[in-house]
């Protein structure tokens, strides 16, 4: 183990890492917002809309992220759309990421009990006002653990941009492995940058699941 040369290359790994993290984020928040509209759509079961939102989520959930990205990094150009091996990794992850959220939010949304519906509706609350502040509330406390799960399981699959030549974590180690064969002291770096980039997403996660627990769901 040359503890020089994982030195010298933790400068290289820190850039990966901040392209990481700015790609991984942006299709997270890209999922969210994917997933927060399917979930209502499939919620409230939209006529035609619902139909359409459950054929995105099975296409996707049963689909490699490595193929979907093939189809829009080599794909699209062929009808004339290219994009950035950037916004590639963004627009997969997102799209991907849409499809596990909208099903978290769904579930969440629909385990919300109808004793908790009924009592609100008997205090006089309007429609907008079940959703808004019985139904959502308790809606997100339920969805936060799978949430959670999402997020790092999409921050873990931006190891495969590599394949479209978008300079991760993944890129770097490969890289520096095939130029210079320090493998031991590559892998490591990865894992450790890895750990710094995941461990804190499940912490936070542990402490708002923690906090958003009352009633029947949690101590």
């Amino acid at each position: 183990m040359e503890t020089e040369a994982i030195r010298e290359y933790i400068p290289l790994y820190t850039q990966a890492f901040i392209l990481t993290l700015k790609t991984g984020w942006l299709g997270i928040l890209l999922s969210a917002i994917i997933g927060i509209s399917g979930g209502f759509v499939l919620y409230f079961k939209l006529p035609v809309l619902s139909s359409l939102v459950k054929m995105y989520v099975e296409l996707f959930r049963n689909t490699p992220l490595l193929v979907q990205l093939f189809f829009i990094y080599f794909g699209l150009p062929k009808i004339g759309i290219a994009l950035s091996a950037f916004v590639c990794g963004v627009l997969g992850l997102g799209l991907l990421g849409g499809a596990y959220m909208t099903e978290s939010i769904r579930s969440g949304l629909e385990a919300v009990p109808d004793s908790q519906k009924e009592g609100a509706v008997s205090l006089g609350l309007d429609r907008r006002q079940l959703f808004i502040y019985v139904v959502l509330p308790q809606a997100f406390a339920i969805s936060i653990p799978s949430i959670v799960a999402n997020v790092i399981f999409l921050l873990k699959e931006t190891s495969v941009f590599s394949a479209i030549s978008l300079m991760d974590l993944m890129f770097q180690a490969k890289d520096l492995i095939g130029l210079y064969y320090k493998t031991a002291e590559c892998l490591i770096l990865l894992v450790v940058f890895y750990i710094i980039m995941l461990l804190p997403v499940s912490a936070l996660g542990r402490y708002f699941e923690k906090k958003l627990r009352f009633g029947m769901y949690g101590d």
